[in-house]
């Protein structure tokens, strides 16, 4: 399997010469958010993804068939590959160093970067293995190479020393990565035996040429303290044990893999399995090169796009003519699929690639995965038949439902007493619109100017909404700015919130960009969370990113969103003449309408946070808020003592 993404590369490809290195490692302690998403459990079990992922990375490329995970008595990690060692030979241009100290000390150090030792690799950027090393308070790696074994210690990513030569193994090959987080960093985090367990099985299933051994000392009473993991079967065997007895409308699930190599001669491959079942809601699980892509990305788009056009396609073979109505969102209804690629340099968004952007991999997938579902439908035409007619069905239902929103929507301003404030868009239906929810008139008076107005509505609020959760009960049904964002959006709170009935597709909260603006869009946060949170599980809640500076040099112009990236632009300079202006925007009432459009309302140019929720155990995101936004003070104070030493700049 690994032959057909590795193509010439030998284990003599790999050595020190393949380490470039970009830039150093000092951000990291300073600032670990903008390298691993923040300081909490999350971010904790990412260190254990990074290392992983460089294991996986060898055992895809063909170099290793074995990885062990161990979760210490002290909570440290070992992570164990038999592939072919970091190199630990002096660095080409640090003469004085080894390849392995500037890989762990160096941050975009890696064997990624030139192409020479992976063709496809998860540990793109080359930050991984330093990062853990920053935020650990030891480290060790053992390398077994060449029947010699080496070993170097680090203490926050400061190395305790050189590589010492520990003397000859014959029998042993590869790197042994042992960490422990640092508690200057995360606190009262530990790592969660369920949790890590997760994720090492997963691993396993995505690539099937590799075996991965479990273990644990910490007994969490459910979790198994050993286990092997090997799935021949790839991805249908995940799905197959996901859906688990599930009622499914075909047989066997549409499965498959295919090479790029051989098929468009670029390196990588795509494996995918979907089928549809009555008994649950649908799903996608993506991964790009072993890591997964929670938010999606252009191999998603390009799957989906290729069952959509052979639904379609193979509808009208039938002559089944309601099948172009069919759409990407029917298809997900009940749908539950897994989708795999591996590229060669790939382009995600953020450091913790929760999202793919490589635009070559949607047609790769899109191609590849086609020709397969076309044939599975020819083959397989009672699963066929059963599958168009859900589709067919739901499309129905959408309609349906479609049209009794646009009939309602027209009548609405006759129904609803909309607030007198909120500046409506015109368009009639619910699809595609979106309501800015901004702090004061200013604000409004710019984003009217900055609106497009058969989409686009806007309902300033005055002052800071209610926190809901410091609050009584009886407060909320007559709190004025409450009841008019409840009638702007058409929907009740709590047991009365109806999906059905929002008016909007999209609801962005716009505050401005500094503490108070935070504030706000927090306590909005809080609200919809404890009286909406339908509205967060569907996607429908945003917020916005307007500029902090605005930076001008001569005819050239360049907005910011903090202070890092404006001393970035000013060392750097904006490629105009002159002396740089620098305007700090207060709030967004003192923008003008072409400013707020260009950089915070058009959906060309603009960026959105979709809020979500990650909540990897039972009530996790739930106990955060009540921590944060509720009664007791006491909570917020111990919150703050536990997390005051990350706290860089204070805006006060």
């Amino acid at each position: 399997m690994a032959d057909d993404l590795l193509s010439g590369a030998s284990p003599d490809d790999y050595n020190a010469d393949s380490i470039e290195v970009l830039e150093g490692l000092e951000p990291v302690r300073k600032r670990p958010g903008m390298y691993i998403g923040g300081t909490d459990e999350r971010a904790l079990h990412h260190l254990v993804a990074e290392v992983l992922d460089n294991s996986m990375d060898e055992a895809v490329a063909g170099h290793a068939t074995r990885i062990e995970v161990e979760l210490l008595e002290d909570y440290s990690v070992v992570i164990r590959d038999n592939g072919r060692g970091i190199p630990v030979d002096p660095h080409p241009k640090f003469p004085n160093k080894s390849a392995l100290e500037v890989i762990l000390c160096t941050l975009h150090a890696g064997g990624k970067f030139s192409g020479k030792a992976y063709q496809t690799s998860g540990g793109l950027h080359g930050v991984g293995a330093s990062v853990v090393n920053a935020l650990s308070d030891s480290m060790v790696v053992q390398v077994a190479r060449n029947k010699e074994l080496y070993e170097q210690r680090f203490a926050r990513g400061i190395p305790l020393g050189p590589v010492e030569k520990l003397g000859p193994t014959q029998n042993r090959r590869g790197t042994t990565t042992t960490f422990h987080p640092d508690e200057q960093i995360f606190g009262h985090h530990r790592f969660k035996p369920a949790r890590m367990m997760k994720m090492v099985r997963s691993k396993a299933y995505l690539f099937s040429g590799v075996e991965i051994r479990w273990k644990t000392a910490i007994n969490d009473g459910e979790t198994p303290l050993e286990a092997t993991f090997h799935f021949p079967g790839g991805l249908a065997d995940y799905l197959g044990e996901t859906l688990g007895g599930a009622t499914t409308y075909s047989e066997q699930p549409f499965a498959g893999t295919v090479s790029f190599e051989e098929k468009f001669q670029v390196p990588g491959k795509v494996e995918w399995a979907i089928n549809w079942t009555p008994m649950r809601d649908g799903f996608i699980q993506s991964y790009c090169n072993t890591v997964p892509t929670p938010e999606g990305g252009t191999h998603e788009i390009g799957f989906w796009n290729a069952i959509l056009k052979g639904v379609r396609a193979y509808g009208e073979l039938v002559g089944n003519r309601k099948a172009k109505d069919i759409t990407r969102d029917d298809l997900i209804t009940g749908g539950c699929a897994l989708v795999s690629c591996f590229i060669r340099e790939p382009e995600f968004v953020g450091q913790t690639k929760d999202r793919l952007a490589t635009a070559e991999a949607q047609r790769l997938v899109q191609l590849a995965v086609s020709d397969h579902f076309d044939n599975f439908l020819a083959a397989n035409t009672k699963s066929a038949g059963a599958i168009l007619d859900f589709l067919v069905l739901r499309a129905e239902e959408r309609l349906r439902r479609r049209q009794e929103k646009e009939t309602a929507r027209k009548t609405a301003t006759k129904k609803l007493r909309l607030p007198g404030k909120l500046t409506d868009c015109t368009n009639k239906n619910r699809e595609g619109t979106e309501l800015f929810i901004v702090e004061g008139d200013s604000a409004g008076g710019s984003g009217k100017g900055a609106r497009d107005r058969k989409t686009q509505a806007l309902l300033p609020l005055k002052g800071k909404i209610l926190n809901v959760l410091g609050a009584a009960s009886g407060k909320l049904s007559t709190n004025a700015e409450i009841n008019d964002l409840c009638e702007a959006l058409g929907v009740g709170m709590g047991t009365r919130f109806n999906l059905d009935d929002l008016r909007y597709d999209k609801i962005i909260i716009m505050t401005d960009a500094d503490v108070d603006g935070a504030h706000i869009a927090a306590l909005l946060m809080t609200f919809f969370f404890t009286q909406m949170r339908p509205l967060i599980d569907n996607g429908h809640l945003y917020l916005a990113c307007p500029p902090l500076y605005r930076l001008t040099q001569g005819a050239r112009r360049v907005y910011v969103a903090d202070d890092a990236e404006k001393e970035l632009w000013m060392a750097k300079g904006l490629g105009g003449k002159g002396k740089i202006d620098v305007q700090r925007f207060k709030g967004l009432g003192e923008m003008d309408a072409k400013d707020l459009k260009d950089t915070t309302m058009d959906p060309a140019t603009r960026k959105l946070i979709r809020v979500s929720l990650h909540d990897d155990e039972p009530g996790e995101t739930a106990d955060l808020v009540e921590r944060l936004m509720g009664k007791k003070p006491e909570l917020r104070f111990q919150y703050i003592q536990e997390n005051a030493r990350f706290v860089e700049e204070l805006d006060v």
